[in-house]
Formats: structure tokens, C-alpha cells, sequence
């Protein structure tokens, strides 16, 4: 008789994790099951049972995953520039580099419901968002951008760079490389911060 599947192995959470974003890539975060994840993973249809409830938990686990590499991507990058202002646009140039980069995890960052995602991915993608609140913070208290409307502020700034990346993974751009997207996302970054030094209004 064939030997049937290993129910468990070494680093089961971590392969199930792979196969998901590798089949994100072929049909997006809504087109896959379980025991397809389970079957690209060599392991049993039960196996990914042991790490994930349900497929859901599963996106939010990639989506969490996906949160944290892209806050660390915005603190290290952002580590090389010395002015308040600098960190921020550098910033906003990692959010980008990380979309083309990973954008399987972008999508199942921000094209599943929020309703999916579990509490480890909200802190996350809470996290996240916090980096760049503090960026835009640092920027006020430094006198390069006025006080008041801070989160006003990261919201006029997260909006930019957002659009520039989902566009960019999608190839709605007219550019044909992620070089040129990433030249474009330098452009519009330094244009918006006249956009960000305008009052807030009441």
C-alpha cells in the first residue's frame, strides 16, 4: 500500500504559511482551500487543522505576517536618514518597495475582510500604523510639519503611498518596470509633503 502523507512535520506552521502565499500568487486570498495548502505543503488534508482553524485564520496569519515585515521595513529603512522629514518619505518609499515586494501578503493584508483577521493580525497591522502616526509626529514636533491633526495627517500620507502601491502591483501604472514605479513613488512622495504642511480643517 502507498505510504499516506506525514500528519506532522518539522516546521509545519511556517510550510502551511509558505504554501498559502505561493497560492495567493496563482489565485488570490479568496481562491483557495485548505487541503490545497495542505497538499502543496506534503502534508496531510487534517495537518494544517493543528495551526489554523479554518482558512481564515490562515489569511490572517500571512496578513499578520505581512504587517510585521512591513513595519520593520519602514523602521529600517527609515533608520537611514537623520532629518525628521527624511524618515518619513523613506518611509513611505519602504511601504511601496514592500508591496512589489511581497505582494502576496499585501493582498491578503488589504483584500479580505477585516472581520477575517484575527487579534494578532489587528495588533499588527495596528503596529504598523503606529510607526507611521509616530513618523508624522516626530515631523511636528520638529517643526517640519504644523502641530495639530496628526492622525489626519498619517492617514493624507498612508492614502498616497497605498494607492502608488496597490496600483503598482497591479500593473494599472504605465510604467514597465518596479524600478519606474518606485522612481514615480520618490516623486509623488516628495510632492505630497506640500499637501501634509497645509492646516487641517476644524
Amino acid at each position: 500500500m502507498p505510504r499516506s502523507k506525514p500528519y506532522h512535520h518539522g516546521n509545519l506552521r511556517e510550510s502551511l504559511l509558505a504554501a498559502a502565499v505561493e497560492l495567493i500568487a496563482e489565485v488570490g486570498p479568496g481562491g483557495f482551500n485548505l487541503r490545497e495548502v495542505a497538499r502543496r505543503a506534503g502534508v496531510s488534508h487534517n495537518a494544517p487543522y493543528r495551526h489554523f482553524q479554518d482558512k481564515s485564520e490562515l489569511l490572517a496569519a500571512v496578513a499578520a505576517q505581512g504587517f510585521r515585515e512591513l513595519n520593520e521595513a519602514m523602521l529600517e529603512d527609515s533608520a537611514s536618514e537623520t532629518t525628521a522629514i527624511g524618515k518619513l518619505k523613506r518611509a513611505g518609499y519602504a511601504y511601496v518597495a514592500f508591496a512589489l515586494r511581497r505582494p502576496e501578503h499585501f493582498a491578503a493584508m488589504f483584500d479580505t475582510p477585516v472581520a477575517e483577521a484575527d487579534e494578532a493580525c489587528m495588533i499588527a497591522g495596528r503596529e504598523a500604523f503606529g510607526t507611521l502616526v509616530s513618523f508624522i509626529a516626530l515631523c511636528q514636533s520638529d517643526g517640519q510639519l504644523p502641530e495639530g491633526g496628526t492622525e489626519h495627517r498619517t492617514l493624507l500620507a498612508w492614502s498616497l503611498v497605498h494607492g502608488i502601491a496597490k496600483l503598482g502591483i497591479s500593473n494599472r501604472l504605465p510604467f514597465r518596470s518596479q524600478h519606474e514605479v518606485l522612481q514615480f513613488a520618490i516623486t509623488a512622495i516628495e510632492s505630497s509633503i506640500v499637501a501634509l504642511q497645509r492646516p487641517v480643517s476644524k
